[in-house]
């Protein structure tokens, strides 16, 4: 937990202050190397109080937790507010997030909780939507390997939802011609795709861009999060319109994630991966499709060797 107004900041040689008041006065008693990282301390306080919904997300009570979401709902309805989130803001309201479904119990209540976060995105101003999908990955990956066997499944629901509203999110305002065709934002698909590229279908070797060299950011993404999202990502392109032979803007950012899918799968260095990737642009519904596969093959992620069969799949809650 961050530490409140009045909590002890510690000094070098055990010293320490409550009072934030002795800011000045602590600067220049820090060296320059623990300086900057106190300073954070203390603005992370300052947000905390911004935001004091974020510790009630992660509460045992469904009541409680209830209540923090409808006041997140509503501090992220305000342009004004959502539009001035720092990064660190964004990390901790999705790690609020992430324990609120953790604690989420009864399959119902977790496909709702997983729709209505997904859906954030959409409530957002369009200068902030980017910055929270980010967090949201980053989030994710950096969790992902410490959630048990009976959790993981509304997690990985999660996942499809919030890469299913991103697909939605893509659409321009209005999102239709008059003839009924569906128009596409150019500027939000290079977003949405950047952000596949830097996260789900990110490359062993690719390092985090610059501004988020972070301890809270994880350099790495896990093999089972990348082959999550290589199982569900022509799933939710259909569902997004994407798979629409007519459409021909459409058919042109298909080509776009299947041409990030056939680099990631050239580039990866992980047999699972690389498998579960070749899978993904064998699927039958995607046009032109020259690729095989062998259908129902299962990955085995520590081997990178096949299977067949109906199992190991993780595909989430069945809609």
């Amino acid at each position: 937990m961050p530490p409140t107004p009045h909590s002890p900041y510690f000094l070098p040689g055990g010293q320490y202050f409550t009072n934030t008041a002795c800011v000045g006065t602590w600067r220049q008693a820090l060296p320059d190397e623990t300086r900057g990282h106190r300073i954070s301390l203390l603005k992370m306080a300052s947000q905390e109080r911004s935001m004091p919904f974020i510790k009630n997300l992660a509460s045992s009570d469904r009541k409680i937790r209830t209540s923090a979401l409808a006041s997140l709902h509503n501090f992220l309805s305000a342009r004004q507010v959502a539009s001035t989130l720092a990064p660190l803001d964004v990390l901790k309201l999705w790690k609020g997030l992430f324990f609120a479904l953790w604690m989420c119990d009864r399959a119902i209540p977790q496909q709702n909780l997983c729709n209505e976060l997904a859906d954030l995105i959409h409530i957002l101003p369009r200068d902030a939507t980017v910055p929270w999908l980010r967090g949201f990955w980053a989030t994710m990956s950096r969790e992902w390997t410490g959630i048990d066997v009976l959790r993981m499944e509304k997690f990985l629901l999660l996942v499809r939802r919030v890469v299913g509203a991103g697909f939605q999110w893509m659409k321009a305002e209005p999102r239709s011609n008059k003839d009924g065709s569906i128009v596409w934002s150019t500027d939000r698909v290079d977003d949405i795709l950047g952000l596949l590229g830097e996260w789900p279908f990110a490359l062993d070797g690719d390092a985090r861009p610059s501004r988020e060299q972070d301890p809270l950011v994880p350099q790495k993404v896990p093999v089972g999060l990348k082959l999550h999202v290589l199982d569900i990502w022509v799933d939710e392109a259909e569902k997004a319109g994407l798979l629409d032979g007519s459409d021909q803007q459409a058919n042109k950012i298909l080509q776009r994630i299947s041409n990030q899918v056939d680099v990631f799968e050239q580039g990866t260095t992980s047999p699972a991966v690389r498998i579960r990737s070749k899978e993904s642009l064998a699927d039958e519904r995607l046009p032109g499709n020259k690729r095989g596969a062998t259908p129902g093959a299962v990955v085995d992620e520590e081997t990178g060797t096949a299977d067949v069969g109906d199992g190991g799949s993780w595909d989430g809650f069945e809609d």
